[in-house]
């Protein structure tokens, strides 16, 4: 009995289960990156503040 084929196919998926692994760590390492960056742009905006901090306080809960 040989199995010699069936060997080779095993190979190839272990090599191809390793090629997208890598890939999908690549992604994660990638969307990490755009996050961090994305937070550090938004802590650039500066926050909208009022004189007067009563301001918005009292919320009418009536229509």
């Amino acid at each position: 009995m040989d199995l010699q084929g069936t060997s080779a196919s095993g190979t190839s998926g272990a090599s191809l289960e390793l090629a997208s692994l890598k890939l999908a760590k690549s992604q994660q390492e990638q969307e990490g990156q755009a996050s961090l960056q994305l937070l550090e742009s938004a802590s650039d905006v500066p926050k909208a503040s009022s004189s007067n901090p009563a301001l918005g306080a009292n919320v009418d809960t009536y229509a």
